[in-house]
């Protein structure tokens, strides 16, 4: 018994198309070949006017319109959604809006010269509206307190500094990260030190090879305390906190910010 496949609806099939009603496998098709490869009825979408690739029974690939209307355009496999659509040209365009459901990897750069939305806000204004804050905070679920929140705010100062801390016991030095050696203009260092347990006479006694602080007790006492030591960066100019000017774009030093761009 010979096998049939009956194009229906003004479907279409990518083999075999140049006769409608049934298609007779076992008659030689202008594929030559392709008459011995193909199965029976592989049930492809009867109500579609598209084009099939086709690889086995419930294993192709259809670029269809749904009924007869090119309204919509659907690209899938039988089996579900394609594994892998991979698209080889040295640019691509689209006129018009794309919508995605998953995930975006970029392997280069992305220039947005439009709007650019996150969560429905404008980053572009938000980004701006961060950078002229009278200050600058961050807020999250309060960790303890259900149904409340916690607000803390950015320590500021007139100058691009860091800092460090920690606890100096049995020990009298304090030893800084080792990249501050680079970061760091060590004239501007400076230390606080908290005597922990009992009164101690402490002194910082001097900073050797940019990296280790020497603090002493001139009682001769052991040195147990805390300690915040902050300094200056120096890769960046020194802020000027003062300037004449009616918005940040005034700003008369180092534009490390892009407010300028």
């Amino acid at each position: 018994m010979a096998l049939k496949f009956t194009f229906k609806d003004f479907g279409t099939f990518a083999g075999p198309q140049y006769q409608t009603g049934d298609y007779d496998y076992d008659k030689t098709s202008k594929e030559s070949i392709w008459h011995k490869e193909l199965p029976e009825d592989t049930s492809f979408k009867s109500s579609d006017l598209g084009a099939y690739l086709y690889h086995a029974e419930g294993d192709y690939v259809g670029f269809h319109c749904d009924g007869t209307s090119t309204a919509m355009m659907t690209l899938e496999a039988s089996y579900g959604n394609i594994p892998n659509f991979n698209v080889f040209a040295t640019k691509t365009k689209v006129n018009g809006d794309i919508d995605i459901v998953g995930n975006i990897t970029a392997a280069g750069k992305v220039d947005v010269n439009g709007v650019l939305n996150l969560n429905g806000k404008n980053v572009e204004q938000e980004i701006q509206l961060a950078k002229t804050l009278p200050a600058k905070p961050f807020d999250i679920p309060h960790p303890s307190k259900e149904g409340h929140r916690l607000r803390h705010v950015c320590l500021e100062g007139p100058e691009i500094g860091v800092y460090f801390r920690g606890k100096l016991e049995g020990s009298t030095q304090i030893e800084c990260p080792e990249y501050w050696a680079d970061l760091v203009d060590f004239e501007t260092v400076t230390v606080s030190l908290t005597p922990v347990g009992c009164y101690q006479e402490l002194f910082v006694d001097k900073i050797s090879w940019n990296r280790y602080i020497t603090v002493k007790n001139a009682s001769g006492g052991a040195v147990n305390c805390h300690y915040v030591v902050h300094a200056e960066r120096k890769d960046l100019e020194k802020l000027i906190p003062e300037y004449e000017g009616e918005t940040p774009k005034d700003y008369p030093g180092q534009d490390f910010i892009g407010v300028n761009k």
